[in-house]
This record gives C-alpha cells, structure tokens and sequence, in this order.
C-alpha cells in the first residue's frame, strides 16, 4: 500500500494526516500551540518548537497510530503559515522568533517609505502587489534597522515551510507562489528574485531558491529521520502556504474557483485566467506555471473569537466554551439585535490595508446580551468577507464558485451569516481537514501518483450552504452601517494609534 503524509502548522495550532491511495484517512493528529503577541502589532511563533517541533510530534504520532511503516510512505509535503519572516545564522540556528504573516503590522513605517520611494504603480506592475503587512520585503527592512545586531548574522531569510523542508531535507527552497509575498524582491514578470527596486533590504543570495510548489526539494535526511520517525530517502516536496494548500483540498483548481478559508483569519483565493493587477487584492503565480491566484484575506476571524472567549467567557470551561458560546449566539436573531461590530482588532488587510483600523462595537444598549456580542463578531467577519467579495466583482473577477473550507464551516452563525449577507451560496466538500489534507494529495501529486483533477474524486461534495432571501434586506441595510462606520470615523481610528 502506498500513503502520503501531510502537515500543516497553523497560528494556534498544527495538523496533520496520513492518507492513503484512494484519499482515505488513516491517522491524524493535531498540536496546539500559542500566538505570541509580545506588543500590539506583533505576531510571533517559535520556529524551533512550533514549526519544527509540532512536525516531529504530529509525524511520529501519525506513523505510530497507523502503525504504517515508514517505507510505505511514499512522499511528505508541509505547509504553514505565510508569508513569514525568519532570519538564521551561517549555522542554520534561527536568530528569533518567526514574524508571521499580515497580521503582524511592525513594519507599517518601512511599508510606507517603500511605497513612497519605488511607486505603487511599479509595484503593482513588476511584483503584482502593493506593499502591506503581508509582505516581507518591509519586515526585512524593519530587521535591519531594529535589529542591526541580528541582521549581520544573517545567513538566510526564510518563511515557516522553507524552515521545515530545510530541516526535512538540508535544501533552502520556497515555492512560487509564497515568494510572491517577498515583495518588492520578487518579480512576477521573470518569477525570480530582484533587488532592481530597493537593493538596500537584503543580498539576494540569502533568499532561499525559488521552485514550483509540485517540486520535490529532496530526501529525508539521516538526522531528520531519527527526528521525525520517517524512513531515510522519503521523497519531500517544496512545501507551501496553508491557505493553497487548503484551496487544493477541495478543489479549487478551474478558473473561476473560490477558496473561503475560515480559520484564525479569513483567506481567499481565486483562480484567475490572467494576472489582476489591483492595490487591493494579492497577486501570485499558482501552483501550476500558467495559472494565477487573486488573493484576499482579513486580519482577525478566528483570532477573535478565540479572543472573546478568553476575555469575556472565563467562567465557562474552556473544553466545551465554544460551543455554548455558539449555542448563545444561535439564540440572538439575524442582525444582533441592531449590533455591528467592526472586526479591525488588529489593523484590517483587504480590502482596505489599513493597519490602524480599529475594532468597533456599535448600537449596544441594556438589553443586549453576550450572545448578541457573540453574534455580532461574526456578523462583523461576514461583513468584511462581503467587503472582500465585492472587490472581486469590482476588478471583473466575481466568484463561479466558492469553496468553504476551515473549521469555521462547523460554525453555522457564522458560516450562514456569510451566505446570508453576501447573497452567494457556499460548497462545503466530505473532508474539511483543510490544509494538512491537501498537504498529502501534493506529496502523491509530486511523485506522479495523481492528477490535479482526482483531488474532487478524492474529497467529493457534502452539501451547500444558501442564502437566506428573506434576510438579504436586513444585512444590507447592516452592511451599509458597516462600511459608513469605518469611513467616517477612520481619522479618529488614527488618533488612537
């Protein structure tokens, strides 16, 4: 029998399943571990024990529960989260924590001098992005000038999956698609390093090489074998970004297709037939040479929720918090009892790119309870999803199809609110493992095993999630608050940062 293994290292917790040849899983296992958020703005994991760490653990358990033996593992694949920013020595040991992805906001004054000096318009033409707090580029600067000590220990820059493969298989690489957020020392006209826009960052010879995501990077070393339990020789793929690999497990592969990620923060991907050029979307090549993805996402989804419960629900136990808290917001009628509440808790990526939007609760009253609030946080995410979606339609690429996907399609308040305010209907696949799942039809994909296509053989549909018609006129005069709360009040939202 032959098997794949996959992982995935998320913000507050890692996955992982081993698979076998007709897509059944046979063992998963998870590890949860924290955000470090040291000071407001800030984002943070450890590399060595949260990236590292929860690959050994989740591999050696899969191969342990199975009782597969390694050999029949036929390919390994990871992804986590991204873009990240990790600096290491000459002697491969990180030179400290991993700065995560959009949602750590440090590099603002770097982003804005960036843009001043090289133009949005040739920034949007030679890297297909506006500089924001998803790119790297920025952090690096950021590391320079306030770390300088660090910084000229540098020997590599690395992302979370470009560690792992590295410690997998002794190779620096990372694929195409995720270093297309190493903005502006990536070009998506040539797909390669440049540093023809600002050469002040970094020396490019200490980014790590370039490949396509179906690649494989190389073998399992002795060293990481011991480590990991896997056999020596076990075929390891480039790796990628959680949210493509969970765009593959279920099935966004056509033109036209929608990933919706629900997950600590909301990420969408859409395949496009052409490059949209826009400031506020997210460019990068796809998985495949010749495809492109349109990418949006929102700061702070799950992260809120996470955040309500542990400030507002600490009497509740924490095993079983989320579900009475669901069960409070079920409760409260569609439109929160006339809440609205801006989900901005940590800045807002698209489509706005603001990082100091601020998070606003408006309409309360004595009458309103928790879980009106409740109710209210993902009314607030739906909102700002449909804000996302309109973008979409604006830049002439509305969805055919989205794909739900994430833990948050589990949530009905809030995976029905999003269809319900947006008026678009929602397919949500057998298998919402997300991005470890699509982790391992990569590794099969890379060894030849499989075609794009049999990903939808191997996770078919469930069921859909529709609109409610009778809501659409209540969400839109909400969604209409919405947008007026942010646009009126984002000056004074500055006066707080």
């Amino acid at each position: 029998m032959r098997y794949y293994l996959g992982i995935d290292i998320g913000t507050y917790e890692s996955k992982g399943v081993l698979v076998d040849a007709g897509g059944n899983i046979v063992a998963s296992a998870a590890r949860p571990h924290k955000m470090l958020v040291l000071q407001p703005g800030w984002a943070e994991h450890r590399p060595r024990e949260d990236w590292w760490g929860d690959f050994c653990f989740i591999s050696n358990k899969l191969i342990a529960d199975s009782g597969v033996a390694p050999a029949d593992i036929k390919a390994v694949a990871a992804s986590a989260i991204g873009p990240c920013m990790l600096p290491v020595d000459a002697d491969d040991e990180p030179l400290m924590n991993g700065v995560l992805y959009g949602v750590d906001t440090r590099a603002a004054k770097e982003i804005a001098e960036l843009t001043e000096r090289i133009g949005e318009d040739m920034l949007l033409s030679r890297c297909g992005n506006a500089l924001t707090s998803q790119s790297i580029g920025p952090k690096i600067l950021w590391l320079k000038r306030n770390r300088p000590e660090l910084y000229e220990k540098t020997a590599k820059i690395l992302t979370s999956t470009t560690y792992i493969t590295h410690k997998l298989t002794g190779r620096y690489v990372i694929d195409h698609y995720s270093a297309a957020n190493f903005s502006p020392l990536y070009d998506v006209n040539t797909l390669s390093w440049t540093d023809e826009l600002a050469d002040d960052i970094i020396g490019l010879d200490k980014l790590p090489e370039a490949i396509w995501t179906t690649e494989i990077a190389g073998t399992v070393t002795p060293e990481a074998a011991a480590e990991t339990g896997l056999a020596v020789g076990t075929p390891v793929t480039c790796g990628t970004i959680d949210a493509g690999a969970e765009a593959l497990s279920v099935g966004v592969l056509d033109d036209g297709d929608m990933l919706l990620m629900y997950g600590s923060t909301i990420f969408i991907i859409e395949i496009t037939p052409v490059r949209v050029p826009d400031a506020r979307l997210w460019y990068a090549p796809w998985f495949f040479p010749g495809k492109h993805a349109a990418m949006s996402g929102l700061a702070t989804s799950g992260t809120l929720s996470h955040w309500f419960r542990d400030q507002f629900a600490r009497e509740l136990d924490p095993a079983t918090a989320v579900m009475a808290l669901a069960l409070e917001a079920e409760g409260s009628p569609p439109g929160a009892n006339g809440l609205v509440m801006l989900p901005y808790f940590s800045g807002e990526r698209t489509p706005i790119h603001d990082t100091e939007a601020k998070g606003v609760l408006f309409g309360l009253d004595l009458t309103h309870t928790r879980g009106d609030i409740y109710r209210a946080v993902f009314e607030g995410i739906a909102y700002g999803t449909h804000h996302v979606f309109e973008t979409y339609a604006d830049v002439g690429q509305p969805p055919k199809a989205i794909l739900a996907a994430g833990g948050g399609t589990k949530n009905r308040v809030w995976s029905q609110a999003t269809s319900d305010v947006s008026g678009r209907t929602q397919i949500v696949r057998q298998k919402t493992v997300g991005a470890s799942y699509g982790d391992a039809f990569l590794a099969a994909l890379a060894i030849g095993d499989v075609q794009p296509g049999d990903i939808r053989d191997w996770n078919p549909v469930d069921h859909q999630i529709t609109p409610d018609a009778g809501l659409a006129e209540l969400y839109a005069r909400r969604y209409r608050v919405f947008r007026e709360l942010y646009a009126r009040n984002k000056d004074l939202m500055r006066g707080l940062a």
